[in-house]
């Protein structure tokens, strides 16, 4: 993936440390751009994000926040604008009339639910993932020890989140970068369906920690299981199990850990403990 200059700007920096002392620095820095998403020209929320893939981050989004299925997006526009870019989502009649999750605040990078007025909008049923296809845990830990190279703008930057998709031997198909981890996953979503992927087929890795809503949106893409570079929270395992997803944190070098559905993971790992 080519790294241009509207993904990445420098910056300089003063560097201190107790053995060099003080220097001048320059850093490259992931951009950070607002993008304005619309559903048939009416405004729904404003992310933060990294300003390429967007119209797969439109498709993700709209799929991941249960707005409508991708049978159901017409077509999509990306705009230019003074302040940021707009998007335009342009649904079929049947997806009008589906209740959306409402927001009145931009959607920050760090956060996927920013905006959202109810509690019951914030933590909504999900569908649940049945499939029963296994997957071996070496098959994990070949794809957390490739992800690293698949992360162009997070190697330049160090600031980036990255979210993939590998297949059941753990090989990496598609990867997906961007400052906030839910766009990341949002923009991998978008990506899978444009691209006719099936999302039971494989799993997805993020380079995050696992917050329930990281888990919403895979359970949302039909994908059966979710690894985590990073920590899971109480909430993320309990949506697991509810969801029928095979939950997977703490992916390093020299192992990781299922929280939930260990079932689907070969024997081996099934008695462990």
């Amino acid at each position: 993936m080519d790294i241009s200059g509207e993904r990445v700007g420098r910056r300089t920096g003063l560097e201190w440390s107790p053995i060099r002392g003080c220097r001048t620095i320059e850093r490259a820095t992931p951009t950070e751009a607002a993008i304005g998403l619309s559903f048939d020209r009416r405004p729904h929320t404003v992310l933060m994000a990294t300003p390429d893939d967007v119209e797969d981050l439109a498709i993700g989004f709209t799929l991941t926040e249960g707005v409508a299925n991708f049978a159901e997006i017409l077509d999509v526009t990306v705009e230019a604008a003074a302040e940021g870019i707009l998007v335009d989502v342009r649904l079929t009649p049947s997806a009008k009339a589906r209740k959306m999750r409402p927001r009145t605040l931009e959607g920050r990078s760090s956060c996927g639910l920013c905006g959202v007025q109810r509690l019951a909008d914030a933590v909504r049923p999900l569908p649940v993932v049945a499939s029963n296809r296994p997957f071996d845990p070496r098959a994990v830990q070949r794809a957390v020890a490739a992800i690293g190279d698949r992360q162009p703008l997070g190697r330049l930057t160090r600031a980036t989140h990255a979210a993939a998709f590998a297949n059941a031997d753990g090989e990496l198909g598609l990867v997906r970068e961007d400052v906030g981890r839910h766009n990341a996953l949002d923009k991998l979503a978008g990506g899978l369906l444009r691209a006719g992927a099936d999302p039971a087929g494989g799993f997805v890795v993020v380079t995050s920690r696992c917050s329930f809503e990281m888990v919403e949106k895979t359970a949302r893409i039909g994908c059966p299981m979710i690894v985590a570079i990073s920590a899971p929270t109480d909430l993320a395992i309990r949506k697991a199990e509810e969801a029928g997803i095979t939950l997977v944190a703490l992916a390093r070098d020299d192992g990781h850990t299922v929280f939930s559905r260990a079932e689907r993971l070969k024997p081996e790992l099934r008695h462990v403990g």
